[in-house]
């Protein structure tokens, strides 16, 4: 078994981080599950919340929205469809795009427009509790 763990997060953006870690906490979509260096290979999805990646006695928090897991004798990737930095969101910009979203939703015309809004709403609500845990 490996000290560490090649971890690689990637959004369609960018990858957003390639390195050795102690462990990751994923939030999979049938739970949170932590990989450590010498895991059983494996896939998941991933549910919108807070991955923590833990590293020379810190932890760092980041947000992603979706996507996928897969762990490989080589390590663990993370293909998220977004991510966002903790420490750099701003409390007061997502409540009030949180706002705005419960109104879209609220004065929806049409079932798309409204199941857009709930999704935005559903993202939001998540950002605002990694953000809270991270406090």
């Amino acid at each position: 078994m490996a000290d560490k763990l090649q971890f690689d997060l990637v959004s369609p953006e960018a990858r957003v981080f390639s390195g050795t870690v102690d462990m990751v906490v994923v939030p999979g979509t049938e739970g949170d599950f932590g990989v450590l260096p010498g895991h059983a290979p494996f896939m998941a999805t991933i549910r919108t919340g807070a991955i923590e990646v833990h590293a020379d006695g810190t932890v760092t928090r980041t947000f992603i929205d979706g996507g996928f897991a897969e762990v490989t004798p080589a390590g663990l990737t993370i293909l998220a469809e977004h991510t966002a930095d903790i420490a750099k969101l701003d409390a007061a910009d997502i409540r009030a795009k949180l706002e705005d979203a419960r109104l879209r939703a609220k004065d929806a015309s049409g079932d798309d427009a409204r199941e857009a809004a709930e999704a935005e709403i559903a993202r939001l609500e998540a950002m605002q509790a990694a953000m809270a845990i991270a406090h």
